[in-house]
């Protein structure tokens, strides 16, 4: 008798035990599932081909990866915050998230645009090594923690076009006076060199090139670029993207929001960031190519070099601009070293690598 009552209280014990497990595991599942809801503004054009949707792709793979529990909706250009104002509406908390270029943040961050694209800087892959490897990454989250904003590697279109002209350019002179939208450090250089830059969003080159509102401009490369019908604006297609050799796009996000979110969830961010980043470079390589051939034998573009002695003094106006500003700023400095240093290692590394046998035919 005694027995089995001591069986009959464990047993009632252990279903107690059990019934207080579940109902933890209940209510911490709950916790679990709750839903967050965040808003992602961009610098492009709604579902616009491989900039505009890559912040789609990225709020897709935080949902499926989070199980519904952080969803994002993504906004294009205008939708709710201009272009231009991506960054400021990320620092304020109007939308926990963003996805643009940092060289649009130049005046408010002079040493921003490295975390973009340098004239004559690096290619897409050396940005990535520089980012995750070469302490780049923790300079560009130092750069913008005054803000409140945490940014991530967005994306690479990989090296640029060099633009669209009405005119031919023979000479340095052919840039004087020339009207031209282009973005960060290019543009300095390309007022040393006697042009006029412009900032205009994507949305608003068409027009402007077509009307005569500027004279020339750069947007991305040919997969956008024919997206765009730029080729029905202007008559000359110049190469090479001395701008712009690897453009890195970024995610910005609210300090704020990433801190209330749980670990797991930032950690699904991250990997979800970098995922697209590759992705959206991958795309660009495969698509640049296809849609080049579709513009140089569909539309009959013609397609030019700059010539050597102007690339020559672009790139000597660009060294003179970047030691003028990195001698006058020392947070800029402390960016151009860094970017530099590695450069310079990289490429001399390429040159028995990857570029060993570019001239061989």
């Amino acid at each position: 008798m005694m027995l089995r009552s001591v069986k009959a209280i464990v047993a009632l014990i252990a279903s107690m035990l059990i019934s207080a497990c579940d109902s933890n595991d209940s209510t911490s599942n709950v916790e679990d599932i709750s839903t967050v809801e965040w808003t992602l503004v961009t610098s492009w054009p709604k579902g616009f081909p491989g900039l505009g949707e890559a912040p789609e792709h990225f709020a897709e793979k935080v949902n499926i990866l989070s199980r519904g529990r952080l969803q994002i909706k993504v906004y294009g250009a205008g939708e709710l915050v201009p272009s231009f104002d991506v960054f400021n509406a990320v620092s304020k908390g109007t939308a926990q998230m963003g996805h643009s270029a940092a060289y649009y943040w130049q005046k408010k961050i002079p040493a921003s645009p490295f975390f973009a694209s340098i004239p004559f800087g690096m290619t897409a892959q050396e940005m990535n090594a520089w980012l995750h490897y070469g302490g780049g990454l923790e300079l560009w989250q130092e750069l913008y923690a005054p803000f409140g904003v945490v940014p991530l590697a967005g994306g690479n279109t990989g090296a640029q076009m060099g633009g669209w002209f009405n005119k031919e350019i023979t000479t340095l002179d052919d840039l004087s006076g020339l009207k031209m939208r282009l973005p960060g450090f290019g543009a300095d250089v390309l007022k040393r060199a006697g042009g006029i830059p412009v900032s205009l969003p994507g949305g608003e080159l068409f027009t402007a090139l077509e009307t005569g509102a500027i004279d020339a401009t750069e947007w991305v490369g040919p997969y956008n670029d024919l997206a765009f019908g730029l080729h029905n604006a202007a008559k000359y297609y110049y190469y090479p993207g001395w701008h712009e050799p690897g453009t890195n796009l970024e995610f910005l996000i609210n300090k704020d929001a990433l801190q209330a979110l749980p670990v797991d969830l930032r950690e699904v961010i991250k990997v979800a960031a970098r995922a697209v980043s590759q992705d959206m470079l991958d795309e660009y390589t495969f698509k640049n190519v296809q849609a080049l051939d579709i513009l140089l034998n569909e539309h009959d573009v013609s397609l030019k070099v700059f010539p050597d002695d102007v690339l020559l003094r672009l790139k000597q106006l660009t060294n003179e601009l970047l030691v003028e500003k990195s001698d006058s700023d020392p947070t800029l400095k402390k960016v151009y070293d860094s970017y530099y240093r590695f450069l310079i290692d990289v490429q001399q590394y390429g040159r028995f690598t990857e570029n060993a046998d570019v001239n061989i035919d």
